[in-house]
């Protein structure tokens, strides 16, 4: 879990510094109209950052294996109103959850890593489902956000 949580200390150091240098177009524009915006981007990995940190913790008591329940990262995104937020208190909150999830990874016993959880029939562990959150997370990064200056 140290390679995990080492990553999740770059990207919250990486990413803040990153929006800082791009401009507030860059930041809002949408790319389609069906697209978010970098912003919006961040705001839906809030939402996962919210949605895996309540999951990190229940099944380390809940009954196993623990039935995760999907939600609508579209209906999260509107309502939360990430385009409209300023990107700052974006930021703040997408960091601030991240360094709670490290708390909570950090403290995870190691036998509990195990743990099984699932959507219906796929069933698969907590150590599973954190190495997921974080892939995730750098493909949104990587893939839409900090996209190279050469591809732009």
């Amino acid at each position: 879990m140290q390679s995990t949580i080492d990553q999740l200390y770059f990207w919250i150091n990486k990413v803040p510094e990153e929006f800082r240098q791009m401009s507030e177009i860059e930041i809002s524009q949408r790319p389609a109209p069906r697209k978010w915006s970098k912003k919006e981007i961040l705001g839906h990995l809030c939402d996962s950052a919210i949605n895996n940190l309540e999951r990190f913790i229940k099944i380390q008591y809940e009954k196993q294996p623990l039935v995760l329940t999907p939600y609508d990262q579209v209906h999260w995104v509107k309502i939360q109103g990430y385009q409209e937020s300023p990107i700052n208190e974006v930021l703040n909150l997408w960091v601030s959850l991240n360094k709670k999830i490290i708390y909570v990874i950090q403290n995870i016993p190691n036998e509990k890593l195990a743990l099984q959880c699932g959507f219906e029939n796929n069933q698969l562990t907590l150590h599973w489902l954190i190495q997921d959150y974080l892939e995730h997370m750098e493909h949104h990064l990587k893939n839409q956000i900090l996209i190279p200056k050469s591809l732009k």
